[in-house]
Parts: C-alpha cells; structure tokens; sequence
C-alpha cells in the first residue's frame, strides 16, 4: 500500500503541508498527523487510506510499490508526468 514515508516524501514532493493533504483528500488534520507518526506501512481504514493515495496521485505523485516497476528496488515517490491540470492548480478565469 503505502508508508509514512511515502506519504511525507510525496508531500515534499508537491510542496504541501499536512493541512493542505488532509484538504485535498477530504480529512481531519489529526488523521494525516497520525498516519505519518506511524511507523513503516500505514495501517487503518481503507477509505481513509484511498482517500489519501487518489489525493496524492490526482496531485501528479506517483507512489512506487515495494514490487513496482521501477528501475531502482524498494519503495518510492516520484513526480508523474503532467496529464493536465493539476488538483493543486486553482482554475483559471473562464471567459475574458
């Protein structure tokens, strides 16, 4: 699935804090703070959990599994190529 890790390396990533994560994925501040202290795979309802890895992936953060395809071994985070606009871009003025 996905570890603590992962989840504050794809922050970095996209340059957010855990506030504006638990904004975008539609939960409580405290439930990111607690999914991050936790050690190695993040453990808890599955929904909650789903809700966090779409926020991230719909941000452009690609979440690399322990026997994903990758070029290296391990885990990982990687940035996506952009595939349109992104959920951390506000829309932009319509009619001008």
């Amino acid at each position: 699935m996905i570890t603590s890790a992962q989840m504050r390396a794809a922050r970095a990533l996209l340059g957010i804090d855990q506030r504006q994560l638990a904004k975008m994925a539609n939960l409580s501040l405290p439930t990111i703070q607690r999914m991050e202290s936790s050690g190695g795979q993040l453990r808890g309802i599955i929904g909650t959990l789903m809700k966090v890895i779409e926020a991230l992936e719909g941000a452009g953060v690609e979440l690399i599994g322990e026997n994903s395809a990758s070029t290296g071994m391990g885990r990982g985070v990687r940035m996506r190529e952009p595939s349109g606009r992104s959920m951390l871009t506000p829309p932009g003025p319509t009619g001008s």
